[in-house]
């Protein structure tokens, strides 16, 4: 009897763990604003002049060596652009800011794979995005 409570009891922890896991997922883990492409979750954070976007699947680091990207933001009529390097295991970073009511598209892609993108507009609650 007690191997059959061991046996469900591990069983229902296993099955609790993609659920608790999943709990996080769409949320902003480092002040910014969540997008999601293809198996990626892209956090972006803007900080002074630097936007910094953090890349995950599921809560797991995914590396961007090699990795290359592209925000587009519109501001009414106004475009501009911020190249995306690699800067760090899990980040890519390029200079510029985003503002609350901006329109943001966002372009990854890596060697040999489909590209990725997203788009958002960032809101009010995000105004931290781009000014910290």
């Amino acid at each position: 009897m007690k191997t059959l409570i061991s046996t469900l009891g591990l069983a229902v922890l296993l099955a609790a763990s993609p659920a608790i896991a999943h709990e996080d997922h769409g949320k902003s883990m480092h002040g910014g604003f969540v997008l999601d492409a293809g198996h990626a979750q892209f956090e972006i954070v803007g900080k002074g002049d630097t936007v910094t976007v953090h890349v995950s699947d599921h809560g797991k680091p995914v590396a961007t060596a090699g990795a290359a990207g592209k925000l587009t933001i519109l501001t009414g009529s106004s475009k501009r652009e911020i190249e995306l390097k690699p800067a760090g295991t899990d980040l890519l970073q390029g200079a510029g800011t985003i503002n609350p009511g901006d329109r943001v598209l966002l372009n990854v892609s890596w060697p040999g794979q489909k590209p990725m993108s997203a788009r958002t507009t960032v809101k009010k609650e995000n105004a931290h995005a781009g000014h910290h």
